[in-house]
């Protein structure tokens, strides 16, 4: 008989009501603490890098921003032809380099994106924003360029003085005319605008022009002989609604005796000044400016220049013994002050820096008086400006132009 294959059983428990150890609960919540634990440590650690990184930069900065440097590192040099015989002007993002011969606008790397020729026999410049005018001093030409390059032509039936221009590219000149000189303003096509005529009995002689960025208001500088004491006007028009129904369409005029007023400008649309041989006046006010502050010079004034938020002046006193740069916010506050050695022919507000340079001698201030550089470039200096980086510099040079960087 054939022996039956054993059959084995086996109980089954229902999984619904099965139960887990107690013990693997509490191991899984305790694994769940320690993982949030070691991230939230790991979350820590890593701020706690990246404030520390970021504490180092800023006592790298402050200690780089301290320090007076004395020497440069050239990083890069591009070459650029007939260097010595072009003068150079820090314009927009690049550099303009112009000459008799015509204009060029250079990117910081040195690269010609545009070059306009002209026949120019004594070439000047002035810059407003992107808008610039290259003017014959003596002759009848002046051309209006912008980032992209020639916006217009103006041919003078006058010789030309002076020039100022907005950042529109509206352009105010004053014109050789014997004893009446000829104000006027053109648009960019060369129309004339405004025209306003001067008189050495009358108004004065006008030495200096300027016109606000918008090209809507302008400011003379006339200087005459009273009684036989020399006197300053500085008058303003505006040529939009407010001056429509002055005369002349002056809005504004302030005298001041016995002083030689011989240069004015605008910091902004709202704000301009004129310094003279003993005094810094601010005005302020967009349609009828007012004085709003006048501050005593005492001095030599060798230098005048300015950003769109301050006034620098270069100063000799004690009888031209001591060398002093000076200063003054919008409000005319001296904010300002250091003494220093030997002169500067060119001084210059450039990226919140003051720099003055002379020949190969160049020195650097900030805004708040700390001396960044003071020593020699390897050539002569054409131009100067800071560029994007830590103790970095655009220089123009025998070379062509250059990227620096100072050094102890």
């Amino acid at each position: 008989m054939a022996h039956q294959k054993e059959r084995r059983f086996y109980i089954v428990k229902d999984r619904d009501n099965m139960q887990e150890p107690p013990f693997q609960d509490d191991s899984l919540r305790e694994m769940e603490k320690e993982k949030r634990r070691h991230k939230g440590w790991y979350r820590k650690l890593a701020a706690a890098g990246i404030i520390a990184a970021a504490i180092a930069l800023a006592v790298l900065l402050i200690v780089s921003y301290l320090k007076t440097y004395t020497g440069m590192h050239v990083s890069a040099t591009y070459k650029i032809g007939n260097v010595s015989n072009n003068s150079y002007k820090e314009f927009a993002d690049g550099v303009l380099k112009y000459s008799r011969d015509g204009i060029v606008y250079l990117n910081l790397k040195g690269e010609e994106q545009w070059n306009q020729p002209y026949q120019i026999k004594n070439p000047f410049i002035d810059a407003n924003g992107d808008s610039a005018a290259v003017a014959d001093k003596g002759g009848n030409n002046i051309m209006v360029f912008q980032k992209d390059g020639l916006k217009g032509e103006i041919k003078t039936t006058l010789p030309i003085e002076r020039v100022a221009v907005s950042e529109q590219g509206i352009v105010a000149a004053v014109l050789k005319n014997e004893s009446t000189p000829r104000i006027i303003c053109y648009d960019t096509a060369g129309n004339v605008l405004v025209e306003h005529k001067s008189s050495l009995t009358g108004g004065g002689y006008p030495v200096d022009i300027a016109i606000s960025p918008n090209g809507e208001m302008m400011q003379i500088v006339y200087l005459s002989v009273s009684g036989g004491e020399m006197m300053s006007r500085v008058c303003y028009y505006n040529f939009g609604e407010a001056g429509a129904e002055k005369i002349d369409h002056q809005v504004a005029a302030k005298e001041y005796k016995g002083s030689v007023m011989g240069s004015g400008f605008f910091i902004d649309e709202t704000v301009s000044a004129a310094v003279g041989d003993n005094c810094l006046t601010i005005f302020k006010g967009g349609e009828e400016p007012k004085e709003t502050a006048t501050v005593k010079i005492k001095g030599e004034i060798q230098s005048v220049f300015h950003s769109d938020k301050y006034v620098g002046i270069l100063l000799k006193t004690e009888g031209g013994r001591r060398h002093e740069l000076c200063l003054y916010n919008t409000s005319g506050k001296l904010v300002l002050s250091r003494g220093f050695g030997g002169t500067y022919k060119a001084a210059k507000i450039s990226g919140g820096q003051i720099i003055l340079y002379d020949g190969k001698k160049c020195s650097i201030y900030t805004r708040f008086g700390v001396h960044r550089f003071e020593g020699e470039m390897d050539n002569q200096i054409l131009e100067i400006f800071p560029a994007f980086g830590i103790n970095k510099y655009i220089v123009m040079d025998a070379n062509g132009m250059e990227d620096i960087r100072l050094i102890k």
